[in-house]
């Protein structure tokens, strides 16, 4: 059964952001939050490292300071903390009423970060992310663009959490490669948009998608 035209989308959904530093992923989520809120949505915004009271404290620790401040290792608990500290306040409260809860990043940054591209820490992720995790989101949306011109626009934006940035474009270009990987193995969660183009485009093409999910 279908909802009519005019009812306000509903949950529960868990829908996450991913993509290489500066490809607007961030833009977007919020720009589907104003969208479905605009429907009648119950929708919760938030992101990683971050979206709860502690969770933030640690986003301060990872995203700061020089590039080679943590060992991967390290950053892989750190980031497991953080996200299950954000799991228990504040994304499976909101799913457990029925909400729509939209994330700029989650586990897959973690896997494509630390499990991928500052060494081969996969296998340690995904069992982490298992025993204390436990969830993935029913959509992922990719926003894919260029390294180069995704990582100059990162580099320009005001701010200090600059930290991974600072790593270059070699593993800007390894995250993407493991981004459209992951798309291709998992092709039911993840759908890849094209994020080079008008940023009304994208928000438009983020929007239709994820209505036809929520119909469905």
């Amino acid at each position: 059964m279908t909802a009519a035209a005019d009812d306000p989308p509903r949950g529960p959904l868990f829908i996450s952001f991913e993509g290489v530093d500066g490809s607007g992923k961030s833009t977007q989520a919020r720009s589907l939050a104003v969208h479905l809120r605009a429907r009648g949505a119950d929708v919760t915004l938030t992101r990683e490292p971050g979206g709860s009271p502690g969770a933030e404290e640690i986003r301060a620790l990872v995203l700061n300071g020089d590039a080679g401040r943590w060992s991967p290792e390290t950053e892989i608990l750190l980031f497991t903390a953080a996200r299950r500290d954000h799991l228990e306040r504040t994304i499976r409260p909101a799913l457990a009423r029925g909400g729509i809860v939209i994330c700029d990043r989650f586990a897959d940054s973690t896997r494509m970060y630390q499990g991928a591209t500052r060494g081969d820490l996969r296998a340690m992720v995904d069992a982490l992310h298992a025993l204390m995790i436990g969830v993935e989101p029913d959509l992922t949306f990719i926003v894919d663009m260029d390294p180069a011109r995704a990582l100059a626009r990162g580099l320009a934006r005001p701010g200090a959490e600059q930290r991974f940035e600072n790593m270059g474009l070699a593993v800007q270009e390894a995250v993407r490669a493991g981004y459209l990987a992951l798309a291709r193995a998992e092709p039911r969660r993840c759908e890849v948009v094209e994020g080079d183009r008008a940023e009304a485009d994208v928000a438009a093409d983020i929007a239709r998608r994820a209505l036809r999910r929520l119909a469905r």
